[in-house]
């Protein structure tokens, strides 16, 4: 039986583009492209957020581009590194804009993983729960493990095609991505179910 491919938003913390972070995310989706449907929702276009912006005719377009592809996922992937042990500003950025205007949230309902990436020993560890906590908030269900805070990474650990190269580290994010997508599934399935019991 054939699995169904959920739509997948990539949100990477760094804006850089040879990120670590950028190329753990195509990592992931390289491992279960037969299952998981890949976007790079780019995050670097956006404004600052403000509140005066909010139902009014002077609000960013990019605004309005971004909670469309967002609101179109299935689930959403976060990757991202730790600037100063906390999220980076860019991605916390993209977090509120998405959240706005009041009561309109696209974050709504909608499954998620956490993946942080550093070249240090913690992995990332301070950006990933402060995310975790925002998406508490948002009403986003979070898989729990297994947890992803991969340290040690640096450019020495992904092959020529940009994806990693074989060893432990790709045998941890094998299992993320199997269990990400289990976890998309999993909700999606549920959400259906009872939108079919409500109707």
């Amino acid at each position: 039986m054939t699995q169904p491919r959920h739509k997948i938003a990539i949100l990477v913390g760094s804006l850089r583009e040879g990120s670590i972070n950028r190329k753990i995310a195509r990592s992931i989706c390289a491992i279960r492209n037969d299952g998981l449907e890949c976007e790079m929702v780019g995050i670097g276009d956006l404004p600052l957020y403000n509140q005066d912006y909010d139902n009014s005719p002077d609000e960013p377009e990019s605004y309005a581009r971004f909670r469309e592809r967002i609101r179109a996922a299935d689930g959403i992937l976060f990757c991202t590194p730790e600037y100063n042990r906390s999220v980076p500003g860019a991605l916390k950025n993209a977090v509120d804009v998405g959240s706005r205007p009041y009561g309109s949230s696209v974050w709504n309902g909608k499954p998620a993983a956490i993946v942080s990436a550093s070249p240090g020993s913690i992995g990332g560890f301070g950006a990933n729960h402060q995310l975790r906590q925002a998406c508490v908030f948002l009403n986003m269900p979070v898989m729990q493990q297994p947890e992803a805070y991969l340290g040690h990474v640096n450019d020495d650990s992904f092959g020529e095609n940009g994806l990693l190269k074989d060893g432990p580290l790709k045998q941890l994010v094998e299992k993320l991505a199997h269990a990400f997508h289990d976890w998309v599934d999993t909700i999606v399935e549920a959400r259906a179910h009872l939108a079919a019991r409500r109707g």
